[in-house]
């Protein structure tokens, strides 16, 4: 996922964070019925939207093929969310984040971090 972001997105590597939360197999529940074979994927889009239907599309679609190898091709049931947060609602270290074609934005990649400007 991060270099998905990095190279496609051209966003800072530390724009990505991911955490992975182990539940027990009777926890996840599909249809009604425990699995231990699923796995729940939620994904907040903070730095950049989806503006129309045909980008939303191919992301969810590339998503799911950065996922499959990790999930459905290994058997496991698989399902996702992206939401998408506005801009003005989120900070990074109590920063709020620069226009994505701004000299500030661009000194955050080269940095990998949070930096007043």
């Amino acid at each position: 996922m991060t270099g998905f972001h990095t190279r496609f997105g051209k966003l800072p590597a530390f724009y990505v964070g991911t955490v992975f939360q182990e539940i027990d197999a009777d926890s996840l529940h599909v249809g009604g019925e425990p699995t231990a074979a699923a796995v729940r994927i939620m994904a907040d889009h903070m730095a950049v939207h989806t503006e129309d239907a045909e980008t939303r599309k191919r992301s969810r679609e590339i998503l799911a093929r950065i996922l499959a190898p990790h999930t459905t091709d290994r058997g496991l049931y698989c399902e996702f969310h992206i939401d998408e947060t506005p801009r003005e609602l989120w900070m990074l270290d109590g920063l709020a984040p620069p226009p994505l074609t701004s000299e500030a934005h661009r000194l955050w990649g080269r940095e990998n971090r949070p930096v007043p400007y």
